[in-house]
């Protein structure tokens, strides 16, 4: 990797990190710059401020999670299966991720309005995929739910609550988790959970 990219990338992988650990408005250019061993002036030849790095980041994360979304969902076919699938990649996504869920969640409102848009458009795109699942297994009559939209964002609420209280070191597995959110899930629209 070029010694510029490099740079950049350590200074993303700080910036994450500060930003999920402190907040980003409790974050300088200067911690940054002191955190990658590098004088602030040169943060500059890589992001043009704060801002743009926080938009960065979110941006990133929300493509990523979008790709890897059509990766989940590719060849899945059926409602419930396709909940399924969505539910288990939401909740192994983000207890890989968990900075990044961090983020992209509560610094939202430290985004100024045209950054702020364009996430919008990123989340909106990824919530509409579940909502459309429920949508579709309302009219089929295999799910028992009041309002699609609201149900969606409760589901997603739900299941990026895993980041504030998982810990590899407890008692339960990823795998074990990931399987007890779907279980929820499921009953959440009136179906049986997956028998194990």
């Amino acid at each position: 990797m070029p010694e510029s990219r490099n740079t950049k990338a350590k200074i993303r992988k700080a910036a994450l990190r500060l930003f999920a650990e402190r907040g980003y408005n409790a974050v300088s250019m200067r911690d940054l710059a002191d955190a990658v061993g590098m004088r602030q002036g040169g943060l500059y030849n890589h992001f043009e401020g704060k801002q743009v790095l926080l938009s960065d980041l979110m941006e990133t994360h929300m493509v990523g999670l979008l790709e890897a979304l059509d990766t989940a969902m590719a060849g899945i076919s059926g409602t419930r299966a396709r909940l399924e699938a969505f539910v288990r990649h939401h909740v192994s996504h983000h207890l890989n991720y968990p900075d990044d869920v961090f983020l992209a969640y509560m610094e939202v409102r430290s985004l100024d309005s045209d950054n702020r848009a364009r996430i919008t458009v990123l989340r909106n795109r990824y919530e509409h995929v579940l909502r459309k699942i429920l949508e579709d297994g309302c009219t089929q009559g295999l799910f028992r739910i009041g309002d699609a939209a609201v149900h969606a964002r409760m589901l997603l609420a739900m299941m990026t609550g895993v980041t504030v209280w998982y810990r590899d070191s407890g008692r339960l597995s990823r795998d074990e988790v990931v399987e007890l959110y779907l279980g929820a899930a499921l009953q959440s629209v009136g179906l049986a959970a997956v028998q194990s």
